[in-house]
């Protein structure tokens, strides 16, 4: 059997996840991990990249007779490395919101939106604030390029993944050539030795062969995958969950809930405006995307998860963590529409759809809120979307057509709920598949599949389309009226309680 192998390191886990030929996760493996803040800087160290490479892979059965494999990861961040590929200074994740300078003058540079976390906005304000390793970069490339690198022996993404390094031409299906240039003209970066394009990974779409696993590739993984075999462009974790979820076609979106949540939705044309909250990025194959994306998601109600099931344990229950998530989950369905007055600001890192630096989860209420288990917890499940909810609204005011709205990752593990609470959000149908928890990994599997499977000029939406979801079973809830007029009086609460949260950061 012809298995196909999906990698992608994510915020929490390093999972890999292997696919056969009937498109069906049949073995997977994973491995925690967390980001460190040091010295103002959110980071992972690189060599637990490859111990929990090495775990993860280990988990999964038949990793011999894998046919083609690819890797994923978080989008964006900083890893700038000399003509050697040594470190010239350590990860700088997508959490950072340490580029606020680079970002608003690329911002208005370009006309087109540059994130803080984009690569472009950290190599700027490195070059802004004179880093001296600057002068020495000879390649930049994100955490799914140096692992693909590492691999393989070349330096190249796939079109989604360099769409958050870059802004990308769809039509040239490279980088956007006019921009280029103006970057390279900025006094600052004319004075050094390289221009941006010599430093950045080649861009390759979705079906295109990237290499194959050399034996110092397969060394650096103790040999746990044969040699030789072909891999995939190297997406980032926003690619694979659109194709996770068939969501490449345009008038199709996909929310991605975990650790971070975005959403991606597939323009028919660009949008009319500049926006800050609103990221313009690419599928796999190039077109254009809307991504609303926020930092924080689950983090705060895991924590919360936690100290519920340690008060638990004060009484001798001991209540798994998957029942304890499922039974918070679900008794949260009894609460208000609209939490009882209870708010929740789940920051935990700075935001940049609200312009927030820096974040301080919050619980509050007034006298008069109705403070039961069943809307605190709702309140946090609300949190987790109610900055997605802020950027979908201007997509909504900009009559972004969108037909069908996928959920996966882990906020929508537990059925109906998480679900149940987005299309309340985003006022449209939200379907999850039996495949919802598995995410980004599975994606990527897909990708390594269509890259062995694809039909001669076959697009990677026809082939999702008929071979890979023809007969896929999922549910579709649509949005229960009275819940969406509570999210939306929950959302005018939270957006009063974002002034509470900016006091808050500044004075403590």
């Amino acid at each position: 059997m012809k298995t196909c192998l999906g990698i992608e390191l994510g915020s929490t886990r390093i999972k890999a996840v292997a696919i056969d030929e009937g498109f069906r996760p049949v073995s997977s493996g994973d491995y925690t991990w967390a980001s460190r803040y040091e010295n103002g800087v959110w980071t992972y160290p690189l060599e637990e990249v490859w111990t929990g490479l090495k775990s993860a892979l280990s988990q999964v059965e038949g990793r011999q007779g894998i046919a083609a494999a690819g890797v994923s990861a978080m989008m964006h961040g900083y890893l700038a490395f000399d003509k050697d590929w040594n470190l010239l200074t350590p990860f700088r994740t997508w959490q950072n919101t340490i580029t606020g300078q680079a970002a608003a003058e690329l911002t208005g540079l370009f006309g087109f939106n540059i994130p803080q976390r984009w690569s472009v906005a950290h190599l700027y304000q490195a070059v802004l604030s004179g880093e001296k390793h600057v002068s020495e970069i000879a390649h930049l490339t994100t955490l799914a390029g140096y692992i693909h690198y590492m691999l393989t022996g070349v330096h190249a993404v796939g079109v989604g993944e360099a769409s958050g390094m870059f802004p990308i031409d769809s039509a040239a299906l490279n980088y956007d050539a006019g921009m280029m240039a103006k970057f390279n003209a900025l006094p600052a970066v004319r004075a050094l030795p390289w221009k941006l394009e010599d430093l950045l990974p080649k861009v390759l779409t979705a079906g295109e062969n990237a290499g194959a696993l050399t034996e110092s590739g397969a060394a650096m993984l103790d040999g746990l995958l044969p040699v030789g075999i072909p891999f995939a462009p190297a997406e980032g974790d926003a690619g694979t969950g659109m194709t996770a979820t068939n969501a490449v076609a345009p008038r199709t979106g996909n929310v991605s809930a975990g650790t971070s949540i975005f959403s991606m939705v597939v323009l028919e044309h660009p949008l009319e405006k500049v926006y800050e909250e609103i990221d313009m990025v690419t599928t796999p194959t190039g077109a254009p995307v809307a991504m609303v994306h926020c930092n924080n998601c689950t983090n705060d109600t895991n924590a919360w998860v936690g100290v519920l099931g340690e008060a638990a344990r004060l009484f001798g229950a001991e209540p798994s963590t998957g029942d304890l998530y499922t039974r918070l989950y679900e008794k949260s369905l009894e609460g208000d529409p609209d939490c009882g007055g209870v708010m929740v600001c789940n920051y935990l890192a700075g935001e940049g759809v609200t312009h927030m630096d820096a974040g301080r989860p919050l619980v509050v209420r007034t006298p008069e809120s109705s403070f039961t288990l069943a809307n605190f917890f709702r309140a946090q499940l609300y949190s987790t979307m109610s900055t997605l909810k802020i950027g979908m609204d201007i997509l909504a005011a900009e009559h972004v057509a969108i037909d069908s709205l996928t959920g996966h990752g882990g906020l929508f593990k537990t059925p109906v709920v998480g679900q149940s609470y987005m299309a309340a959000a985003c006022g449209a149908p939200v379907t999850c598949m039996e495949t919802a928890g598995e995410g980004g990994p599975y994606g990527m599997a897909l990708l390594a599949s269509f890259l062995l499977n694809r039909e001669e000029g076959e697009r990677l939406e026809d082939f999702l389309s008929r071979e890979v979801f023809s007969g896929a079973s999922g549910s579709t809830i649509q949005p229960d009226p009275a819940w969406v007029e509570g999210f939306n009086t929950y959302i005018k609460r939270y957006k009063a309680l974002l002034e509470v949260e900016k006091t808050a950061v500044e004075k403590l």
